[in-house]
């Protein structure tokens, strides 16, 4: 026997308490021990199989459940658990909140030893299925297999995939019949053209050995009706490439967009690839409040639109504009949260590292006839120095929405050095946001604090957190 088969322990009839980090379950174990589990819901008396254990903790899997929390739903979803995607459908939408909020506060007070004021309650969304505007499928002609299909006698002949990667896994496609994450015809086109592509024998593709032909599907839906399908293929195959676009376009005539791209590297980002549009247009359309935003298959838009205006106003808000203020965009992206305010402030000063976005936001501010909004490009702990201030001028208000590793230190440092009267902070992770302000404590105090939840059914939470010069 292994020594990881020998580490392993069986905890029997634990109390699940918590929910954790990642949105794993927290139980004790009779040792003391915390016990991570990734199937369980607070409220829920268990027993577990441990499949790791560390100094100060245990992971495992509920392997039965002896009473039901109070807590649970019934997953919508018949891949749960399997997909891996959606890993709180069994908790309710109520109690998810909850969490969240709590991940939040304990992030801020714990971490980053921030006093705060009276937590604003979650935003939570409206609509908790069907809310994404993005998703993304795989391809691949060796599908996983699922436990009661292994230890079934079925013969599986069709091994073709169209659909999620298995977490962890980065060979291995779980094949999605009804995905509940992004409204119709997601499923139908997804779901059409395997069927299509299966019964005319083209080559779905195989990562481990990095041949077929089919390898990736795109699918982005607008709030304006505009729909984009991107197909992309590992080589070459005109009449096949021909042959399935051409379906598309004539089964799915609702398609404003209808690109490929052809990649035959190692992975499967299109970031570096052409992108090539076979019919209609090369992008879609965004609208919030009346600005257009123009979405082509390399643009990042927040993937819930309907709580993406909810996250705006909030910070909007949070800014308190008067039409008097210089403000400065840190991390712009596209260049939506800039123009979003510019109609309140005086001017707005955008930065963001990709070229490409830039050029994005300067097209949509053209557009939306936004003459009071200017946007750089450029590393933001290289950019945003002395030299640029002194060009542009010192910010009243700072609103800076950075990726999940949070702002750089040069970048902390430097606003702590211009000491704009606000800050603005937008999160999608609240312990790198937890770390920041703490290193913007000296200066500043947390004066309200707002998560909002953009990605219901899962453990990810934004947040708004106002700064004021003490």
């Amino acid at each position: 026997m292994s020594r990881r088969k020998q580490n392993r322990k069986v905890f029997t009839e634990l109390e699940v308490t918590d929910a954790g980090a990642k949105g794993k379950a927290i139980a004790h174990a009779p040792d003391g021990k915390v016990v991570f589990i990734n199937n369980a819901v607070p409220g829920d008396v268990v027993d577990v199989q441990t499949t790791k254990k560390r100094k100060s903790y245990y992971e495992g899997t509920a392997t039965h459940i002896h009473t039901l929390s109070r807590k649970r739903t019934q997953p919508q979803c018949q891949h749960f658990e399997v997909c891996g995607g959606c890993k709180w459908q069994h908790m309710d939408y109520t109690y998810q909140l909850e969490y969240k909020q709590q991940e939040v506060v304990n992030n801020l007070t714990r971490l980053g030893k921030i006093e705060l004021p009276e937590v604003t309650p979650i935003a939570g969304s409206a609509t908790q299925y069907f809310y994404r505007n993005k998703m993304e499928f795989g391809f691949s002609d060796s599908k996983w297999l699922t436990l009661e299909q292994i230890k079934s006698d079925e013969v599986i002949e069709d091994r073709n995939a169209l659909g999620f990667h298995i977490a962890g896994m980065w060979d291995k496609i779980l094949d999605i019949e009804k995905c509940h994450l992004q409204q119709d015809p997601s499923n139908a086109i997804r779901n059409g053209i395997k069927v299509f592509a299966s019964q005319h024998n083209m080559p779905f593709y195989n990562a481990r050995n990095q041949e077929g032909l089919l390898r990736t599907l795109m699918i982005r839906t607008s709030s304006t009706g505009e729909l984009m399908v991107l197909v992309q293929f590992y080589k070459e195959d005109v009449k096949n490439r021909i042959l399935l676009l051409d379906y598309l376009k004539n089964e799915f005539p609702e398609i404003t967009s209808l690109l490929y791209v052809i990649n035959s590297k190692g992975n499967d980002t299109i970031y570096d690839q052409e992108v090539i549009c076979y019919h209609g247009r090369d992008h879609i359309f965004e609208e919030m409040e009346g600005l257009q935003f123009k979405i082509n298959a390399k643009s990042f838009y927040q993937t819930n639109s309907a709580q993406a205006y909810e996250l705006y106003k909030i910070t909007r808000d949070f800014a308190g504009l008067t039409g008097n203020e210089l403000v400065y965009d840190l991390y712009t992206g596209t260049g939506t949260i800039a123009q979003f305010v510019a109609k309140k402030a005086k001017k707005v000063i955008g930065v963001e590292a990709v070229p490409d976005a830039i050029e994005a936001a300067k097209e949509n501010a053209e557009r939306n006839n936004i003459t009071n909004a200017e946007f750089f490009v450029g590393d933001m702990k290289k950019v945003f120095n002395e030299q640029f201030i002194a060009t542009h001028g010192i910010p009243d208000i700072i609103i800076t929405d950075p990726p999940r590793d949070g702002m750089h230190a040069d970048v902390v440092k430097q606003i702590l050095n211009i000491a704009p009267q606000k800050v603005v902070y937008v999160s999608c992770n609240s312990a790198t946001q937890a770390r920041d302000l703490a290193l913007l404590d000296e200066t500043y105090k947390v004066t309200k604090v707002q998560p909002v939840d953009m990605f219901p059914q899962t453990h990810h939470v934004e947040n708004v957190v106002l700064l004021e010069k003490r």
